[in-house]
């Protein structure tokens, strides 16, 4: 799998993977056509066409912030360092497009949540740290978003049988089961760690599935 984005500092940090795409990707997979990859968090509607078009060895896995927030959630009325993750947010239009890839049951497409715990000194720094704490209520995110997008019978193959059978490995013997409330199911803001406080992801909507039990 790989992070499919160039490093280089001359190409505008909105662009990475589609020039990724382009310039890295492309003759890789020419050069190995047998050789199965994974391109990961992918953030863009280039990168999901790109998978599309591929009949055989490439998926990609989206994660659940990228399905929600867009650029505006980081710039818009101000900076808000929490939203802020690599690969970066991109326009709505892209958000949709990993939306409609996510919900649609093509097996090419898979979670990979990229959680990442940096402590509110880190993200709230003058270099602040790339990531966005999900773990917690990931589950409860997607369980939302599928079923605002009808699609609540396609969740279990995205979290947790798509990726399984692209890497030809058994499912996990063991499941948790999702109960949707009534009222909102309460999150913290933030977690205490020995290192300090680590935010939470607020997706900007309410959560009404928990989950209750693993069988």
């Amino acid at each position: 799998s790989m992070h499919a984005e160039v490093a280089n500092g001359d190409v505008d940090i909105f662009d990475r993977e589609r020039v990724f795409l382009e310039t890295v990707l492309d003759p890789l997979r020419q050069r190995f056509s047998s050789l199965r990859m994974v391109l990961e968090h992918v953030t863009t509607s280039q990168g999901v066409a790109y998978v599309r078009s591929v009949s055989d060895g490439l998926a990609a896995t989206l994660t659940v912030h990228h399905l929600i927030i867009n650029r505006n959630h980081i710039l818009a009325g101000g900076l808000h360092p929490h939203f802020y993750c690599l690969p970066v947010a991109k326009r709505e239009s892209h958000r949709l497009s990993l939306l409609k890839a996510a919900t649609s049951g093509d097996p090419r497409f898979f979670l990979g949540t990229d959680s990442a715990p940096h402590t509110r000194a880190d993200k709230l720094s003058a270099c602040g740290c790339a990531g966005i704490f999900t773990a917690p209520n990931a589950i409860s995110c997607l369980a939302q978003i599928f079923e605002r997008e009808q699609a609540l019978d396609r969740l279990e193959s995205f979290v947790s049988l798509n990726g399984a059978s692209f890497y030809h490995l058994p499912p996990n013997a063991t499941s948790i089961c999702l109960e949707r409330q009534t009222e909102p199911v309460c999150f913290p803001a933030e977690i205490e760690t020995g290192q300090g406080p680590v935010h939470l992801f607020d997706p900007g909507f309410d959560l009404f599935w928990k989950v209750s039990e693993t069988v």
